[in-house]
């Protein structure tokens, strides 16, 4: 939600960098959670899950950090 409110507000480079960052969350969340707890956030395994969302995570989020400010 926080991401979408800075994409709306023209925040590109924020909501990007919250996206990330609420992905590698998501990462942790699976490792310590069962997957009776997370219910629908469990796709395959939980080591599958967890790496697959840290890797999205961190590069959507170094993707956002070394993007150029573009005179800003």
């Amino acid at each position: 939600a926080v991401s979408g409110v800075f994409a709306f507000s023209e925040h590109w480079r924020r909501a990007t960098v919250v996206l990330g960052a609420s992905l590698l969350w998501l990462s942790l969340v699976r490792l310590s959670c069962d997957s009776q707890r997370v219910g629908v956030l469990a796709v395959r395994s939980r080591r599958f899950d967890a790496f697959f969302t840290a890797v999205i995570g961190a590069a959507i989020t170094f993707l956002a950090a070394s993007v150029d400010a573009l005179g800003s």
